[in-house]
């Protein structure tokens, strides 16, 4: 495969030897370059030779001494230097497929790429790989890799999954365990399904992993009004999510005894639907999975206490309005109630916005989008402005799921609309009046405070 060069790092090796943006990347040492950990693996040596063509087609043989790992300082048109891959299972559960149309492109696409699991954190299915890609990630040792097994039994994993293989490809953890290569997995728990008795089945199956897979989470299907033709599921009780979460912390305290850390984690929203109080910071093991949704809220409250007992003076007297999820709002009147308490005389409010574009079942604040915010925030009182927090928009941007800006929100609700950084101590800046520009994420915009 051969590779267009985009950028040279300034004062780098690249630079010195005369590679330019629009230069192609042929060959290292004789070897083709498949995908990004080719590239990392063939140039960590200290002596190698590129062949780089350039734009008028003339080749050029560049020999490179350099100390070991070294960056040539070379940035290439596609970070992962390859297609991602796309998922080719059917599972019941899939959220984009309950999805409604006409959002942008980027967000139907399904990826189930393990080069993905290693840089972004992504979860994969195993079901997309073959012999020669495990050889690979273990030859690379390529950790932690990120693994939805949703259930250990081959059979009813192929049936949620909608995939023959997919039972059979779970013999990859034992080449990973086996490889001492980290892993992290979850569960995406299906009421009727991977629940109750095949639950327990895969929690056992699983321990025997331990410590070398180092957290299970436990995440309840995400439910969306679009869901007509698809498998029809209910969302848990909140004794059924009790149940859940008992069985969680049985195995919690045994892998605890047994292997020192904690393993298996229910997430916060089945503490929410339980009603139950969240686990203690450590039974966290140093929040492997808070992308999951696995320990946000006690992070939130433990950082919003330190925040909160450091601040010595609040700001000004402020009244904005803090808009987010239905399942976070709770957890931010918690936030708002120990600000008030050592800060009286703020006037803040915690609004939950329903979630009318995807559905009421559908509770985090990652998925709300500008139109219902525009449309449960207009013809209240909005006070000094609104705040937003970061994971209502697309990475480095301002615009919401549906395609609405933060800019255009603003100019039609006739406030100023912050997107606040995704950090307890922000929001406790936030509410005692003490915003500044360090307390907005201001990769999604320019602010006048």
């Amino acid at each position: 495969m051969e590779h267009r060069i985009v950028k040279i790092e300034s004062g780098s090796i690249a630079e010195e030897v005369g590679i330019a943006p629009g230069d192609v990347l042929v060959s290292v040492d004789g070897f083709s370059v498949e995908d990004v950990f080719d590239w990392r693996e063939l140039t960590r040596q200290e002596e190698l030779t590129l062949i780089v063509r350039k734009p008028d087609g003339e080749e050029w043989e560049i020999d490179v001494e350099k100390d070991e790992y070294e960056d040539l300082g070379l940035v290439f048109e596609n970070d992962l230097m390859s297609d991602y891959r796309s998922c080719s299972n059917q599972c019941i559960f899939c959220f984009i497929d309950q999805m409604p149309l006409g959002l942008r492109p980027t967000l139907y696409f399904k990826d189930d790429d393990s080069r993905l699991s290693f840089l972004q954190g992504n979860y994969i299915t195993l079901t997309n790989m073959k012999e020669a890609d495990v050889d690979r990630i273990c030859r690379y040792h390529m950790e932690p890799m990120n693994i939805s097994v949703h259930t250990t039994n081959p059979e009813l994993r192929c049936k949620m999954l909608h995939n023959r293989f997919a039972g059979k490809v779970l013999a990859y953890l034992d080449r990973f365990y086996e490889a001492g290569l980290h892993m992290n997995a979850q569960i995406v728990l299906c009421k009727g399904y991977n629940d109750g008795k095949e639950l327990e089945r895969t929690l056992s199956d699983l321990y025997r992993y331990v410590p070398v897979l180092e957290s299970l989470s436990i995440v309840p299907v995400g439910l969306t009004k679009y869901r007509e033709g698809l498998t029809h599921f209910e969302p848990f009780t909140k004794k059924e999510a009790g149940a859940v979460i008992d069985l969680a912390e049985k195995w919690q305290k045994k892998a605890f005894q047994e292997k020192g850390l904690h393993f298996v984690h229910a997430s916060d929203e089945f503490y929410l639907t339980a009603g139950r109080d969240f686990p203690e910071e450590s039974r966290y093991d140093g929040y492997l999975q808070l992308e999951n949704g696995v320990g946000m809220a006690r992070s939130m409250l433990t950082d919003a206490e330190k925040a909160v007992r450091r601040m010595k003076k609040d700001g000004a007297k402020t009244h904005y309005i803090f808009a987010t999820g239905a399942l976070a709002a709770p957890l931010l009147e918690k936030v708002l109630s120990m600000v008030n308490e050592k800060f009286p005389g703020h006037k803040n409010d915690v609004v939950a916005i329903r979630n009318d574009f995807f559905g009421e079942t559908v509770t985090v604040a990652g998925l709300v989008t500008g139109q219902d915010l525009l449309k449960q925030l207009s013809g209240r009182p909005l006070h000094d402005g609104v705040i937003l927090p970061n994971c209502m928009f697309r990475s480095g941007e301002e615009v919401f799921l549906d395609d609405m800006t933060r800019t255009e929100l603003e100019e039609k609700l006739g406030v100023k609309v912050y997107i606040l950084r995704g950090d307890a101590r922000s929001t406790v800046h936030a509410m005692a009046g003490r915003l500044t520009k360090a307390d907005i994420d201001l990769t999604h915009g320019k602010y006048e405070l």
